[in-house]
């Protein structure tokens, strides 16, 4: 039997939240942002988004787009309060939820919809209580795996309800800008147009590759699956109470690469730090991203070997957070382990791909330390100054 997923989402949430607190502010193009230079915009109305307006925009932007936007600072507590009620009525009908962000979550109903004579009435029920209780429109998608609800649930915004099954892909999934694609972010469209890749269907079904593959890497087949409307994703029910992580907050949003890059090699040294004290492995790998605008989101990678080294650590973070991230900027980062296992109870899988790790991470350690004395050109293996001379 196929599983039934909806991907709840709440229709421009902190700028509704806000026409809760200030009724006047109805009818008129509203962003939620801070006010300095460097604020961007974490929601916006849809008579703003009319002009042009968007989410991640600098706020200087968004004033010359639409002279007469009115400019709330945010009131991310009451967001917060909404947000619990908000997944406290999904729980009504399910305890198989995952919050994707503050305002939408993902919600295996299938099971529950058995209940329902007519399919489509669980998710009007739904809508219709999120509407009366909370005063908040939303969309519900429909569909046999995360992918497809959520690509649903943004097909009809606001108060849509939308069933994507596989068989509709080619005619309502294909037609569509790749950039509408979940996990294709912005950064990644241009290369894609580079092959003549436009639509979501002519990622589908094109021939060569390994083109692909080189923007992808190891997620192509993924990529492809998604793209013809499949998707095994599982639900992430929790942020893992019984796991090892460190996060850290950024002193301002950013959204530079190599910064990002930087912070992820910063936890997995701190990460595997502590894992090596506690003398632990984990064979599952979580990454926390927070943005600019309160959203956060939590992916999970199931590895094929536990893994403790800085090295194994920063490699699957990173690729995750690749996989991920459409460019918005970037608040907090974390990453944790789980699926511990004591190093002594797991000696069978130590190998020398293992010691191979510990060399190196020792070598990097090493060049840290030594960088840190210097304040001339920074030193660096000899392999990695070979590869920068040849490019």
């Amino acid at each position: 039997m196929s599983r039934v997923y909806f991907h709840i989402d709440l229709n421009a949430f902190f700028a509704n939240a806000e026409l809760i607190l200030d009724p006047s502010l109805a009818g008129k193009p509203v962003a939620v942002s801070g006010t300095t230079r460097r604020s961007v915009v974490s929601t916006a109305s849809y008579e703003a988004r009319k002009f042009g307006v968007h989410s991640a925009m600098p706020i200087g932007e968004a004033e010359k787009l639409c002279p007469d936007l009115v400019v709330v600072n945010g009131h991310y507590h009451f967001y917060e309060q909404l947000s619990v009620q908000f997944i406290g009525i999904i729980r009504r009908y399910t305890s198989m939820i995952e919050q994707a962000s503050i305002d939408e979550c993902y919600a295996d109903v299938t099971e529950t919809i058995m209940k329902y004579p007519k399919p489509l009435d669980l998710a009007w029920r739904i809508q219709k209580e999120i509407k009366t209780e909370l005063q908040l429109p939303c969309s519900i998608g429909i569909g046999p795996n995360k992918f497809l609800a959520k690509m649903a649930s943004d097909m009809k915004k606001p108060m849509g309800i939308t069933v994507l099954r596989i068989k509709e892909v080619p005619e309502k999934l294909w037609p569509l800008n790749i950039k509408e694609m979940r996990g294709v972010g912005t950064k990644t469209v241009p290369y894609l147009e580079d092959l003549g890749i436009h639509t979501i269907g002519e990622l589908a079904n094109y021939q060569d590759v390994n083109q692909l593959k080189i923007i992808f890497g190891k997620n192509t087949d993924e990529m492809i699956r998604r793209a013809h409307g499949y998707d095994d994703s599982q639900l992430v029910t929790d942020w893992d109470a019984k796991s090892m992580g460190v996060s850290t907050t950024l002193l301002e949003d950013v959204t530079d690469y190599e910064e990002i890059r930087g912070v992820f090699r910063s936890l997995s040294k701190d990460l595997s730090s502590r894992m090596k004290t506690d003398h632990k492995l984990g064979s599952q790998l979580s990454i926390r991203i927070k943005y600019y605008d309160f959203h956060a989101a939590d992916r999970s990678v199931k590895l094929e070997r536990p893994v403790w080294s800085q090295e194994d650590l920063f490699l699957h973070a990173i690729s995750l957070f690749d996989y991920n991230w459409e460019g918005d900027p970037v608040r907090l980062l974390g990453i944790s382990v789980a699926d511990l296992m004591d190093i002594s109870d797991a000696q069978e899988q130590m190998n020398l791909f293992d010691e191979h790790n510990q060399q190196k991470e020792a070598t990097a350690d090493i060049l840290s330390e030594l960088n840190g004395l210097l304040n001339g050109k920074p030193l660096k293996r000899a392999r990695d100054a070979l590869k920068e001379a040849a490019k």
